[in-house]
């Protein structure tokens, strides 16, 4: 098998303007943050997923720190979330000194599981950071009414979510604060980058603070004060112009890059419909209330050995596949800045079996058969 016959797990897709609006922006000789490219994302971002302010940041992590930054997080303070999820997430809490408390995720949709958030709050417990996994959304109406009783704030990883929906509100958009990816692995790419959604508008003058090194800089360049300079803490969170240029491009395709890898999505899941029905496999499970975007198709295996066949198998046909999260709470970090309430197994048990397999937008249907038949060969023998 030549290297030109492999399937990658991911591809970037270019849509077609990244080049155009690359090559204008180094014309423009504009290339630090806040350019007019900067601005049309913002714009984009705030017009089609209907969220009070939107700023972009050099990554998905910048984003949630600033989140953290906002909710004011301190020593001491607790802040719960799944497990099941990117080191940024509970980084961005133990940078501020506070704890990160880790729950179990649920079974069907590997999000968090609003049923064990109540016995995880203290009286030191100041908020709740929601991970939408794969671009499916949390229970978020009983997460909010929890934290609504218990006085605490949501805030949203929405990292694998864009133009996905819960009851209609794009993920990142329900919580306080909600944050995005752009990185080359998610679906709307700029290499890397990330954006932070305010839906509390009384956090935006601060926002623009904090992303700005502290500075009221923005409010210069709008004439509100006379000169600027350094008033609250915060870091440079912006991206460079050269970034949003390519993301703009992106942005501009969102749902025709969203419509090709739901194409797919559903290609595999009709797929491996009759292995599920015969005990062999677990497909994804997307609740009613949610619309989904494509950005990960997953299976469960029955234990880890078969998982680790299954992908031995697929490697050895030229197929990258993909676990996915060592569980925060057993990792070195997690034992060190966070802690775990009550018995994690359930967690341990599904990221054991999870294995992601190949999608991007531009996935042929021949790449994807193929795929598909090397996992029901592999069963086939079983």
């Amino acid at each position: 098998m030549s290297k030109h016959d492999l399937i990658p797990f991911n591809r970037p897709t270019l849509r077609g303007k990244e080049h155009s609006y690359l090559q204008e922006a180094l014309e423009r000789g504009h290339f630090s943050g806040d350019g007019p490219f900067t601005k049309k994302c913002h714009r984009w971002l705030e017009e089609n997923l209907n969220c009070k302010a939107a700023l972009l940041t050099h990554s998905c992590t910048a984003a949630l720190e600033m989140s953290a930054i906002l909710s004011d997080i301190g020593p001491g303070d607790e802040v719960i979330m799944p497990s099941f999820t990117f080191v940024s997430t509970a980084n961005a809490i133990a940078l501020r000194g506070g704890v990160p408390v880790f729950v179990n995720v649920r079974p069907d949709t590997m999000n968090i599981d609003e049923n064990e958030i109540v016995q995880a709050i203290t009286k030191k417990t100041k908020a709740i950071f929601v991970v939408h996994y794969a671009g499916v959304s949390a229970e978020m109406d009983k997460i909010l009414a929890i934290a609504k009783e218990h006085g605490l704030v949501v805030l949203e990883d929405a990292a694998q979510g864009l133009m996905s929906s819960y009851k209609g509100r794009a993920l990142g958009t329900i919580g306080s604060l909600g944050s995005l990816s752009f990185h080359e692995t998610k679906n709307v790419v700029s290499g890397e980058g990330g954006a932070l959604l305010i839906n509390d508008p009384g956090l935006k003058e601060r926002a623009e603070i904090i992303r700005e090194k502290g500075t009221n800089r923005s409010q210069f360049f709008r004439g509100q004060v006379d000169k600027y300079t350094w008033v609250d803490i915060g870091s440079s969170y912006l991206p460079s112009e050269l970034l949003a240029a390519v993301l703009l491009a992106q942005l501009e395709a969102a749902r025709e890059i969203t419509s090709a890898r739901l194409a797919i999505w559903n290609g595999y899941h009709e797929s491996f419909s009759d292995l599920e029905k015969r005990g062999f496999v677990r497909r994804p499970i997307v609740p009613k209330e949610c619309v989904g975007n494509g950005h990960i198709y997953f299976m469960l295996t029955r234990s880890l050995d078969e998982r680790t066949e299954l992908m031995d198998h697929l490697k050895t046909n030229g197929v990258a596949s993909t676990f996915h999260y060592v569980p925060l709470h057993n990792s070195p970090g997690g034992l060190k800045y966070g802690k775990a309430s009550g018995d994690l197994s359930v967690t341990v048990d599904l990221a054991d079996r999870l294995v992601r397999l190949p999608l991007w937008a531009a996935l042929t249907k021949h790449e994807q058969e193929r795929v598909s038949q090397l996992v029901w060969d592999f069963y086939s023998r079983r």
